[in-house]
């Protein structure tokens, strides 16, 4: 008999680790990354794929020896490096999903019964189109600028709307098909994490402050003192995965959902750091095409929907999130 299992992609970041975690306690959790996972991770996984989503023979293969009930897709080419290679992104990141959306509904189709998909979008599917507008738009909600600038940000909307598809609308015309993607999809905002090291990610300038003043090296922000996102901290993205897989499915008047930490301006966390190791050095050298990507996000997001349909309630506010886990957390590696 085909074994009930969740399938988390991308399994080898940080959301990934804690998701694995968190899941193998009361599931049989398999996982598909293209490279090996941590040795710390592996054995709460029952079974480990090594391979890419683009893959659909590999796809076949856990279709016919496992019954997934619940996907957890955080596989992804990322927003940096998706802009050098547009074309590589737009294959990993739409094909790759619509490889596991069809992979879904299939097996749903196999078992008799729906697939929760949960999908991790991102506040690059905005697109703002002036600071002006920026600054009276306000908080935003999902249905408000979505116009955005970058191949990522093109990715991840498209692929909200194919979700939508399959849980909605997938072959109409069909008497004997009928969809089995219960798709979920949140748009997080800039995320910060104290154990991994930044990456040159485009909201990256938060926490390369903290790294190099924990380090004792300048640094230079690459984005305006007044230039202001949403962000939040990494184990309430962790949690709110979690908690919008478990949500009751009539409780949900959305296929995607914002959520948000706190907003705050680069100025404002400057400070904060300054303030935390007074030694720093931090100015600034504006990188015009970065700047231009930032400028074209919500200052902050509405995520007042979240909160009535599925109870989203973060943990960390803007001092918590810098005072007692970022902060401390990143200080003592270096310091150790």
């Amino acid at each position: 008999m085909r074994k009930s299992v969740v399938l988390i992609t991308g399994a080898g970041g940080e959301i990934g680790h804690a998701l694995v975690r968190g899941l193998a306690e009361g599931s049989n959790v398999i996982t598909l990354d293209v490279n090996p996972l941590d040795p710390q991770v592996a054995p709460f996984v029952r079974r480990e794929f090594t391979g890419s989503i683009t893959d659909t023979n590999l796809l076949d293969r856990i279709l016919a020896e496992f019954e997934v009930d619940c996907v957890f897709h955080l596989a992804a080419l990322l927003s940096t490096r998706a802009e050098f290679t547009p074309v590589t992104a737009h294959h990993v990141n739409v094909e790759g999903t619509l490889n596991l959306l069809e992979f879904a509904q299939r097996e749903g189709e196999s078992h008799g019964r729906n697939v929760v998909f949960i999908y991790p979008s991102s506040i690059a599917a905005y697109g703002l189109p002036d600071l002006e507008t920026k600054g009276r738009a306000g908080r935003v909600n999902e249905d408000q600028f979505a116009h955005p600038t970058t191949m990522y940000g093109c990715n991840k909307l498209y692929c909200e709307e194919l979700g939508r598809y399959y849980a909605r609308h997938y072959k109409q015309l069909s008497v004997d098909v009928a969809p089995r993607v219960d798709f979920r999809a949140i748009r997080f905002p800039g995320l910060i994490s104290a154990t991994t090291v930044p990456s040159g990610g485009t909201s990256d300038y938060a926490p390369e402050m903290i790294h190099a003043a924990a380090k004792g090296e300048p640094y230079a922000c690459f984005v305006r003192p007044d230039t202001t996102i949403p962000f939040m901290a990494m184990p309430d993205a962790a949690l709110a995965i979690r908690k919008l897989a478990t949500a009751p499915r009539e409780r949900l008047t959305r296929t995607a959902y914002n959520i948000r930490g706190f907003s705050r301006s680069a100025a404002e966390i400057r400070e904060t750091v300054l303030a935390a190791f007074p030694a720093a050095e931090i100015t600034y050298k504006i990188d015009g095409k970065r700047q231009g990507i930032v400028d074209s996000w919500p200052a902050d997001v509405d995520d007042t929907a979240a909160r009535a349909d599925w109870g989203f309630s973060p943990e960390y506010d803007f001092e918590r999130a810098f005072r007692e886990y970022l902060i401390p957390t990143i200080g003592n590696y270096y310091r150790s």
